[in-house]
């Protein structure tokens, strides 16, 4: 059966609003459940344990998004790559850029996985965290590192269903596993009283089955399409795979490594902080989700229409994209401006502290006002990397990130942590305009 014509090339056909739309809805619910998802250890250890064990998750949360990082950044790669190929309609190269994606970087996981269990302790130390949460963030890592080859087989395998224009099927997986998460949640911690080690088994087993599922629903949806896969594995594809996963990796790690960097720094402000800080960067992965399934979703929609000879599409969906992005950051604006207090204590419950809620609350008071910023940058950041453009996408992302980094790193011990948000925006504003330059002068062509 040809799955190439008809409803599957909707980027390709469909008005580019309503492709863009169609495509970025089903993303935008399933990375809502994956922040819930990963909010549900913060939320249910910091209602049900206490401040500081939401403070030993928060710990090791920027440390987990550097492997989150490579994972996505590995499935940029796969993404282009099978795009292209299925908007030429070549379901074998397709069919063969899968295979070599999973088992590129299902060896990948296992190398990163076993360094990080034996260096966690160590690692935390070099992130200056406070020594009466250490046992706690050490044993949290630890689990989530056991994990981390089911992290990267799920982030790989929803590349791929996006990059076949099959949004909808990583987000049925979610859900599940999300639903599956909060319960094993509730459980072990409230339950059974296993604290943050409970917390994070609960996030290993639900992933697992997660990646399991995705896994075998993708064997059977290859079999419906024409063509038979000539090879499992092929240097030459993992050469064009690595040629946009590699920057994309170093980008997308580059930042998450800064972001450590900055959560270092918060570090040396205590736990009481540490866990204001903690809660309201769970709260600001939520906020951008909307914005981000945008941006996600420029990559596949250029990358396809590329692909089949469709250029004036391209600055069509950007008009689109634009529209999309204003109306989403006025509605998060609105929410977090109205509601940043109750946002908090749903972390912190009343027992939280004045120097963890003022943390909280006043990160997402000013943040609000800027994630269109992000959005735009995100939007025009997704046309250059559909189009294979990496190199300046990822100078653009290294220089937002330079700025934050080092700014909160030179600054923060005398102006205070504050300074860490409120650089957050001058960050975003030039990815944005150097991403635009570039699409302006064409370079997505």
């Amino acid at each position: 059966m040809n799955l190439h014509c008809g409803d599957d090339g909707y980027l390709m056909t469909q008005h580019p609003l309503k492709a863009i739309l169609r495509f970025s809805i089903p993303m935008m619910i399933g990375n809502l459940f994956q922040q819930l998802y990963t909010m549900a250890d913060s939320v249910i250890v910091g209602r049900f344990v206490g401040e500081e064990a939401l403070a030993a998750v928060g710990a090791s949360y920027a440390l987990t998004t550097v492997f989150i990082a490579i994972a996505i950044g590995g499935g940029a790669g796969a993404t282009v790559i099978t795009s292209h190929a299925f908007g030429a309609g070549d379901f074998r190269s397709m069919k063969e850029s899968i295979s070599t994606s999973l088992l590129s970087f299902a060896a990948a996981s296992l190398v990163l996985s076993a360094i990080g269990f034996l260096f966690s302790p160590s690692i935390l130390q070099s992130l200056n965290t406070p020594q009466r949460i250490m046992a706690d963030a050490d044993a949290y890592l630890r689990i989530y590192f056991l994990g981390l080859p089911f992290l990267f087989m799920y982030n790989i395998l929803s590349s791929v269903f996006n990059s076949l224009g099959r949004s909808s099927i990583p987000l049925c997986l979610l859900i599940f596993s999300s639903v599956l998460n909060v319960m094993l949640d509730i459980v072990a911690v409230a339950g059974m009283g296993m604290g943050v080690v409970g917390a994070a088994w609960a996030t290993l087993v639900a992933q697992a089955l997660s990646a399991l599922l995705s896994f075998a629903i993708l064997i059977r949806l290859l079999k419906r399409m024409d063509g038979t896969i000539g090879r499992l594995f092929s240097f030459g594809i993992l050469k064009d795979i690595a040629g946009v996963a590699i920057p994309s990796i170093l980008q997308q790690s580059t930042i998450s490594i800064g972001m450590m960097l900055v959560q270092s720094v918060v570090n040396l402000f205590g736990a009481e902080v540490l866990a204001g800080y903690s809660a309201a960067i769970r709260v600001d992965s939520l906020a951008t989700v909307p914005i981000g399934a945008i941006g996600n979703a420029m990559s596949p929609y250029t990358a396809q229409n590329l692909g089949a000879g469709k250029r004036a599409r391209v600055p069509q969906g950007f008009r689109a994209a634009v529209g999309l992005v204003l109306a989403f950051g006025a509605a998060v604006c609105l929410i977090l401006e109205l509601f940043d207090s109750e946002i908090i204590s749903l972390f912190l419950g009343e027992e939280g502290t004045a120097a963890a809620y003022s943390t909280g609350e006043q990160y997402l008071s000013f943040l609000g006002w800027f994630y269109w910023i992000l959005g735009l940058a995100l939007a025009t950041g997704g046309i250059l990397r559909g189009a294979g453009d990496m190199k300046l996408f990822a100078f653009a992302s290294m220089a937002n990130l330079a700025v934050r980094v080092l700014v909160s790193m030179l600054l923060a011990p005398t102006v205070g942590v504050s300074i860490v948000w409120w650089i957050v925006p001058v960050g975003w504003s030039i990815y944005f305009l150097i991403c635009l330059a570039a699409y302006t002068r064409h370079r997505w062509t």
